[in-house]
């Protein structure tokens, strides 16, 4: 099977944006490729999280992609900073990359309002293009967010090619299918546990849940000739939820100008507690025995590690290091 490689930050409690964005994604796609799932806590250092927030939200993220679906024995599941290979040969890749290209990068220009102008931050791409050269991975899953900085890791890689040799694979990418989920609050954003009733979190108690949907936005009339962007966001979250004959459903009665809000809201209440019911519960179980949920990320990361230590020793020898 071809080899793909994609990870999730550890940036606080996860919500449905995260589960349709990149984790739904993983379960389907295990078992097509040779799949690397890691938890990338060092680029989660590019918001200076505390001690604490870092190691916790590392192993939330970790028991949350098992409760979701991933499953360890079909893909390998690990810590990034377990597998130091990534920031090596990240220093490598950085000789191979120029500060204009950086400086091109619009997430760059987006996260420096809120984080600084941090080096951490500025060369954030060249460490993406270091996981996932590292495995020889020719395919990335990718949202349209983050196409351009996966084309800046095909350039890096190129250029280290075009002066070693052929070392490292250069990757394609994977469309995610998923659609963006959008906040509650405002169907305009991206949702966001940040802002307040803005997203569904995997792991929401039930009154939560029941707040947040009963307060999302939406306009005037949901039988209007074109759904507005808060009522596409409700249906896009009753599909994860429940599947597409519930929206199929609810869209014909909105042709029928029979559509009423509060039914559609009640409906997504119960869906979304139906859904993640399964999830909290294996996440619960994992999450009270951390000694199981560290030993298995320590069997994914010496994995990996295996891999990464001999591509990286490959690459070393190609560019006369010694080392």
């Amino acid at each position: 099977m071809k080899r793909l490689v994609s990870g999730l930050q550890p940036t606080g409690s996860l919500h449905l944006g995260n589960y349709i964005g990149a984790i739904a994604q993983f379960v389907e796609l295990q078992h097509q490729y040779d799949s690397f799932f890691f938890v990338a806590d060092y680029h989660s250092l590019t918001g200076r999280p505390t001690k604490k927030e870092l190691t916790a939200s590392t192993y939330h993220v970790l028991a949350m992609l098992i409760a979701c679906g991933v499953d360890p024995r079909s893909a390998t599941v690990f810590v990034q900073s377990q597998v130091p290979e990534h920031t090596e040969l990240s220093w490598i890749f950085s000789n191979f990359c120029s500060v204009g290209q950086l400086k091109r990068m619009t997430q760059y220009k987006e996260k420096s309002d809120q984080y600084g102008q941090n080096v951490g931050l500025f060369t954030y791409p060249v460490l993406m293009a270091a996981d996932v050269a590292l495995y020889q991975a020719e395919v990335v899953p990718v949202g349209d967010d983050q196409i351009q900085h996966l084309e800046l890791a095909r350039e890096i890689i190129r250029s280290v090619n075009a002066h070693a040799g052929n070392v490292f694979t250069e990757p394609k990418p994977l469309l995610t299918k998923g659609s963006r989920i959008m906040s509650l609050s405002d169907p305009t954003k991206k949702m966001s546990k940040s802002l307040a009733g803005s997203a569904i979190g995997l792991l929401d108690d039930e009154a939560t849940i029941i707040r947040n949907i009963k307060r999302a936005v939406t306009d005037s009339d949901p039988n209007s000739a074109k759904p507005s962007k808060a009522l596409q966001n409700l249906f896009t979250i009753l599909e994860v939820v429940a599947g597409p004959e519930a929206v199929k459903d609810m869209e014909a009665m909105r042709k029928d100008g029979k559509l009423r809000y509060s039914e559609l809201k009640e409906l997504l209440i119960e869906e979304t507690l139906h859904f993640l019911e399964p999830i909290q519960k294996t996440y619960s179980s994992l999450i009270k025995d951390p000694k199981a949920l560290e030993l298995m990320a320590l069997n994914g990361s010496r994995r990996a590690r295996t891999i990464a230590q001999e591509n990286l020793s490959i690459a070393k020898k190609a560019l006369g290091l010694v080392g």
